[in-house]
């Protein structure tokens, strides 16, 4: 375990977020509390917030000790009540690795965490060896830097140093990041921000929940009698967002999940002539659905997506290794995946997306290598290509004593050779965002090919246009004309969502009241 005590609580988020970037696999508590652990530490911080300074002290070869109070009166021995345990670290002046103090002006806090974040990096980089690609950004949007600087007139060398000095990225992410803000503005250049909005539905339901994953997602087989339910609870809130947006242009429509595809197709039919018949979509520049996984796809369900005017689907094989498939808990075949999407190919589909995971458990860079490949051939138009995040609600976490024998390894080779199979196929990277816990420390990356850009992708990441989500455990986000964002959540639980669909509804009219 690796223990940050504070002198009083600041700051903890971006610490822990830091910490663990340098040592994903070690248990970080971050706090301001008088605590013990039972744990056993391998390193203290010891994080002084003084009034115009902060100290920060690193200590390695640290364990915990039991520490008795002084005698009781009268010469007997403390209670057991009145012991404690303190952590102390051995051969003191070796174990301390490091002591710096820095300037701090509270009044900027803002300048004071980065200045915090830097000089913490600096004695982690230090004490590991390692440097981080992403230098101590930790937030999941890095394009919004680069983004901001251009839209106040930055040039790119400008751009470069700013991220260099501040945050300390790496020379490749720069001009990664900054190559992906420059199409992304240029594709929502497009977008009218002022009247224009965006609508994301979400069928939270899966053929199987995947190891890795921690969205709201549920055994398609277990609700199968109630997907009817679900869908008037969803008819509910497109009718309330269609009244209340009647005045605004719809640009982009998103139905996700879980796996829409779960839904039959008169089902599907329902749902998306509902859409169409309650939206204007006179000024809809992109309607998405995520036919996703392949076990999900039929003929007969593409028949309907086609019939109904989408023009984009994602087919998401996330690897073609099928031993991986199998451990994931993705209960298809590579065969299903290339057939799947030979078949919308010869529906007609020319907006095409296919996700990919690196660092899987298991899968080597020939692994990675040979999946590539096989996307390759299938020639797709769009590739989103994810680092493994391991997120705490996700099987892979909550089992991890079964797992943590396999391989899961990301590395930038992984990344390039992503890269380099994309550039083949004239794919070019055009958004990026990052997640916690991600193998590597890297990044997830879209590529697309000229004029197949997903639109809803960068505004889903950018916050530069109100979204708003219908269905359970999606997140409405509202986006004022100076920036600020504010959120309203409907409930996880699909029989609370269907239950209590007038609250959710509810929220929505609080949100967009004034």
């Amino acid at each position: 375990m690796i223990l940050v005590k504070l002198n009083q609580a600041n700051f903890e988020y971006d610490i822990h977020s830091l910490i663990k970037a340098f040592y994903p696999r070690e248990n970080v508590r971050v706090t301001a509390e008088e605590k013990t652990y039972d744990e056993h530490v391998d390193m203290v911080f010891e994080i002084t917030y003084l009034p115009d300074t902060v100290r920060i002290v690193g200590m390695k070869d640290c364990f915990w000790q039991d520490a008795q109070k002084e005698s009781a009166p009268g010469g007997e021995k403390a209670s057991s009540e009145s012991e404690g345990r303190e952590y102390r670290c051995e051969q003191a002046e070796d174990g301390c690795f490091a002591d710096e103090v820095f300037a701090a002006d509270y009044a900027d806090r803002i300048d004071t965490k980065n200045r915090l974040k830097r000089k913490l990096y600096e004695i982690l980089a230090a004490h590991t060896g390692r440097m981080l690609p992403w230098g101590t950004l930790t937030g999941i949007r890095p394009t919004k830097i680069p983004m901001k600087m251009m839209e106040a007139g930055g040039s790119e060398e400008e751009i470069a140093a700013h991220m260099r000095r501040e945050y300390y990225v790496s020379a490749e992410k720069i001009n990664l990041s900054t190559e992906i803000a420059k199409r992304e503005l240029a594709l929502l250049n497009r977008l009218d921000y002022e009247n224009g909005y965006s609508l994301y539905i979400g069928i939270p339901f899966c053929p199987t929940t995947c190891l890795y994953c921690s969205f709201t997602s549920n055994p398609v087989a277990a609700w199968s009698g109630r997907m009817d339910d679900y869908l008037r609870a969803l008819e509910r809130e497109i009718e309330f967002t269609a009244e209340a947006f009647g005045d605004k242009h719809l640009n982009t429509v998103y139905i996700g999940g879980g796996t829409p595809t779960t839904l039959e197709p008169g089902q599907l039919e329902r749902l998306l002539g509902k859409v169409k018949k309650s939206f204007s979509l006179e000024h809809c520049l992109e309607f998405t659905v995520e036919a996703g996984r392949p076990d999900s796809i039929t003929g007969e369900k593409l028949s309907v997506l086609r019939d109904q005017g989408i023009s984009r689907i994602s087919i998401n094989p996330q690897t073609m290794k099928q031993e991986t498939l199998q451990t994931i808990g993705r209960h298809h075949t590579v065969e299903q995946t290339i057939e799947s999407f030979h078949m919308a190919r010869a529906l007609g589909f020319d907006n095409i997306n296919m996700d990919l995971i690196l660092g899987l458990p298991g899968e080597s860079l020939e692994d990675v290598a040979s999946t590539l490949k096989q996307i390759q051939a299938l020639a797709p138009d769009n590739l989103t290509v994810h680092s493994l995040a391991l997120k705490r609600a996700a099987r892979l976490s909550i089992e991890w004593e079964d797992y943590k024998g396999y391989q899961m390894v990301n590395t930038q080779r992984h990344m390039d050779l992503a890269m380099e199979y994309a550039a083949q196929m004239g794919l070019l990277p055009y958004y990026l965002y990052r997640q916690k816990g991600m193998a590597g420390n890297l990044e997830n990356v879209g590529f697309a090919a000229e004029g197949m850009a997903g639109i809803y992708n960068i505004l889903i990441m950018e916050e530069k246009q109100t979204i708003v989500a219908l269905g359970a455990g999606s997140i409405t986000k509202r986006i004022y004309p100076d920036g600020q964002a504010k959120r309203c959540e409907n409930v996880k639980d699909v029989a609370q969502y269907i239950g209590r669909i007038e609250e959710m509804i509810e929220r929505k009219k609080r949100l967009f009241e004034d």
